[in-house]
């Protein structure tokens, strides 16, 4: 072996070579080949590889439509519909990358509540939860600008709305629309703002994905029990077996993707973003898509403009601070009764929130999104800390292996009975 060269294993001589000179296949065998994983994760698991698969769609599918897409108020809707008629498969194009930011949402929310119940984000798994939080964060931001450039109705007054919502900041807040706007009303400075930030933030994301991928092989990923793996009988190569269970759930995924695409392409979207923009027409009620609607419902349940905005912004915030709010030293809420409970109330208010937010601004909903909002930030501030502190968790198993194998399971590797094999463990 020359001096500078890597010790590849690799059998292929092409391949071979590469490595030898540039590792990548020795760090995929490592990291997504022989990387050990708990032996228990279930389906909620696939949900990380489905977020990755639909990124790169919309990566894939927002590179070519931006090869059609003109960004002027006088012929960004025109485009869009010649994308629609003329371009050969745009509709299809244009259908994957709507429907997808939906889809791509539906993943990220699962992923996001499969961490929150399994405690994923306790040490040490913090930073990596704070990772995924930022791409939520930037998802959000990317689907917005995404949501403008159609230039219907409904981009333009949404755009309108939620722009004007920084000029609640005092000081800085009216110098923070006018950036943003490139001017002093939504106009084409602010569609060509948006569209360059939208093409150029897809890229960010997968940059921060990347660092959250890593941060999950520092330190491993969480499992159903919460509990560390404490040897090789509690874990399996990542390769074959979770490879095969992610593509049975990405062919499950792809195939209810594609019936969204095909038999019900507009049903999440809004039917006045096919009327073009009209500065002079205000719709009936303006709405954002379904994913922004526990949020915006959140910002309409303060009366006062900045406290909407300030509570908008911490609903989303206060999630760094869970890994620290959390004070329960049991990960997983299969052994947390009581938290099971409260977070299965805390999702059913968000769902609340989601269907508040749809409707219009006034009463019963304003008052149902308040006692909503209510829930929503004391399970946070105030029924998680104290729960960590009053509740008694059930009994944790001894280790991955008895759990999944029964109670006799011999740590040591080698063969049970049968018998014992099907016996569960009384503890769990």
């Amino acid at each position: 072996m020359a001096i500078g060269l890597h010790d590849s294993q690799v059998k292929n001589p092409v391949l071979r070579w590469i490595d030898q000179r540039l590792p990548v296949v020795t760090m995929m065998q490592k990291e997504y080949g022989t990387f050990p994983t708990p032996r228990n994760f279930n389906y909620f698991w696939n949900f990380g590889a489905l977020a990755m698969i639909n990124l790169v769609i919309m990566i894939a599918t927002g590179i070519f439509l931006a090869m059609n897409y003109t960004p002027h108020t006088a012929y960004a809707f025109d485009s869009v519909e010649r994308i629609m008629r003329d371009v050969n498969w745009g509709w299809l194009i244009r259908y994957v990358h709507m429907n997808g930011a939906s889809m791509f949402f539906i993943v990220v929310y699962i992923h996001i509540y499969r961490g929150m119940y399994y405690g994923s984000y306790k040490k040490p798994r913090e930073l990596l939860w704070m990772l995924g939080v930022v791409i939520f964060l930037l998802m959000m931001a990317t689907a917005f600008m995404g949501y403008v450039l159609p230039w219907g109705q409904m981009s333009f007054w949404g755009a309108t709305v939620i722009t004007n919502l920084f000029s609640a900041f005092p000081v800085v807040g009216q110098s923070i629309v006018t950036l943003l706007w490139g001017g002093f009303s939504v106009d084409n400075p602010t569609l060509n703002r948006f569209f360059s930030l939208h093409y150029l933030l897809p890229f960010v994301i997968f940059g921060v994905v990347f660092l959250h991928v890593a941060a999950l092989h520092i330190t491993g990923s969480n499992n159903p029990l919460g509990i560390e793996p404490k040897g090789p009988q509690d874990t399996l190569p990542f390769h074959p077996y979770y490879t095969i269970k992610d593509s049975v759930g990405i062919v499950a995924y792809l195939a209810l993707f594609a019936f969204l695409v095909f038999f019900a392409p507009n049903y999440l979207g809004h039917p006045d973003n096919y009327i073009p923009a009209n500065p002079l027409v205000t719709p009936a009620h303006i709405v954002p898509e379904w994913y922004f609607l526990p949020f915006y419902a959140i910002l309409r349940a303060v009366p006062d403009k900045l406290g909407g905005v300030l509570l908008m912004f911490g609903s989303i915030l206060v999630w760094f601070a869970l890994p620290w709010l959390d004070t329960s030293k049991v990960r997983s809420m299969r052994f947390r009764p009581l938290a099971r409970m409260f977070f299965f109330l805390w999702v059913i208010s968000f769902f609340v929130l989601m269907w508040a937010g749809g409707k219009p601004a006034e009463q019963p909903y304003v008052i149902i999104s308040q006692i909503a909002t209510a829930y929503y930030f004391a399970w946070f501030l105030v029924i998680l800390p104290v729960l960590g502190k009053l509740e008694r968790p059930l009994p944790l198993p001894e280790s991955i292996a008895a759990a999944v194998l029964g109670h006799r399971a011999v740590l040591g590797g080698g063969p049970i009975p049968a018998a014992a094999a099907a016996k569960p463990m009384e503890k769990a």
